[in-house]
């Protein structure tokens, strides 16, 4: 279930090797059963146990009206985090959680043995940060594991070239795959969408999507403490820096920006950008303080992006629709409910004038809906596979923010292509291993710099 305070979701405010080769380690796999155990209990593993893992898994074990579900593996790289978990599942779901102490993992490689610990056709659930992603779904594919994973998905041009290969590999072994992008099953949306499709707003010109807040997740960052792993610090404050999980763009605008291209029905082929560092403090993170992004799809229409984490500023969580004979409220006030209408001009949105169509009902929560049609899937073995799209999201939302990032127009051909991998030794990972990201002597990190690093973003 999903609570929320001032229109953000609690995933909101919860803080929690290339191609060739992946396709070459799947390659000797032979294909596997889909469907859960005989005795028709699904069985759940939660790699990831921060706030959106939390949030995953109690979604997960709300779909026991399908048939039985159950918890009974869990693995982390922070033990409190594993304990919290475990914590709070077992006392909201004390007949649903069979994960002993034994079956919970604390390790790079406790993804391994949680993900062991299933049969195949279980379902593994991936909340980790999504530098991790590839590397997880490769496993899961190795094993024949049905999963669900949060976005984005991917982070660079090489991390989505390899979750697109994944994508085909784990539909040709048939697997039911769920991608955190839960706007795409909201019962609004969804018709909506079909009446945009028949023209009850003529076409779509120009799209709008808003995500000005203040401080959001750990996207500031502060020098780390003396006594503080490196990695471990980075990881614990993902969002704040580009290789763990592309940063505020990645994580918070793929959203909106999802919805949006949703309601056109294509992706945009290129987007130009700017975005600055205002009063940063003693923070050393990645991210701009600002985004405003300007992505145009192949019919020339346009689908303006503006992302802001300052304090004391206008806040603003939504997304419209223009067409030549009227618009929408796609959301607002955050994700759900998305209290979506239609207008027959462009002057009355969010809320004046008399909209031509409302939902006009209770709202049924997108985060749950996902997951009752994830393991319907699994349970009565239709496709269902939302990888390909998952991928061509993130790598949408990192077109936007590379333009920003380097000052350049990006293509999407060319965010696909760039050879610039954040992380590139992310599967080897240990307790021990330096992080991927380095500080300078002063303790701050590399950053991007418009126009003077323009092959790269950092």
């Amino acid at each position: 279930m999903s609570s929320k305070k001032n229109g953000v979701s609690r995933r909101d405010v919860m803080k929690t090797t290339s191609g060739l080769a992946v396709a070459g380690v799947l390659g000797s796999v032979a294909i596997p059963a889909v469907h859960a155990a005989a005795d028709e209990t699904i069985r759940v593993a939660l790699v990831g146990c921060g706030g959106r893992g939390n949030g995953a898994a109690e979604n997960a074990l709300l779909t026991n009206k399908l048939g039985p579900i159950k918890l009974v593996a869990m693995a982390d790289v922070f033990q409190s985090r594993i304990d919290s978990s475990y914590n709070f599942l077992s006392k909201r779901f004390p007949k649903q959680i069979e994960a002993p102490v034994e079956r919970r993992f604390l390790g790079f490689d406790g993804y391994k043995k949680a993900m062991d610990s299933l049969q195949k056709g279980d379902i593994v659930i991936l909340t980790t940060p999504p530098a991790f992603r590839w590397v997880m779904f490769t496993y899961a594919i190795e094993k024949g594991l049905n999963v669900f994973m949060e976005k984005p998905i991917a982070v660079d041009g090489p991390s989505g070239r390899k979750m697109l290969k994944l994508a085909q590999e784990s539909e040709n072994r048939k697997l039911k795959v769920g991608v955190g992008l839960m706007c795409r099953h909201c019962e609004a949306r969804g018709e909506m969408f079909k009446r945009i499709k028949d023209g009850q707003i003529g076409d779509l010109v120009l799209l709008r999507a808003y995500r000005q807040a203040g401080p959001t997740g750990s996207a500031f960052v502060g020098r780390k403490p003396a006594d503080k792993n490196e990695l471990l610090y980075q990881i614990q404050n993902f969002h704040g820096f580009l290789w763990a999980s592309g940063g505020a763009v990645s994580d918070f605008l793929i959203h909106n920006i999802d919805e949006c291209c949703w309601m056109k029905d294509a992706w945009p082929v290129s987007a130009k950008a700017a975005g600055g560092r205002h009063y940063r403090g003693d923070n050393v993170d990645q991210n701009f303080d600002t985004y405003s992004i300007e992505y145009t799809f192949g019919d020339g229409a346009k689908l303006l992006v503006e992302g802001r984490t300052m304090p004391g500023c206008h806040q603003e969580f939504a997304s419209y629709a223009h067409g030549t004979r009227g618009s929408a409220v796609i959301s607002t006030s955050g994700h759900t409910p998305c209290h979506c209408k239609l207008f027959k001009d462009q002057k009355n949105l969010p809320r004046g004038g008399s909209p031509i169509w409302e939902f006009g009902r209770e709202e049924p929560n997108p985060y749950q809906l996902e997951w009752n049609d994830l393991v319907t899937a699994v349970r009565q073995d239709r496709p269902y596979n939302e990888v390909k799209r998952g991928a061509e999201a993130s790598l949408v939302t990192a077109m936007g923010r590379m333009a920003a990032h380097t000052g350049r127009v990006i293509t999407l051909e060319q965010m696909r292509d760039c050879e610039h991998e954040f992380a590139p030794q992310v599967a080897e990972l240990t307790f021990d291993a330096p992080a991927p990201l380095q500080a300078g002597k002063d303790g701050k990190y590399p950053v991007p710099e418009p126009g003077k690093k323009i092959r790269r973003e950092f």
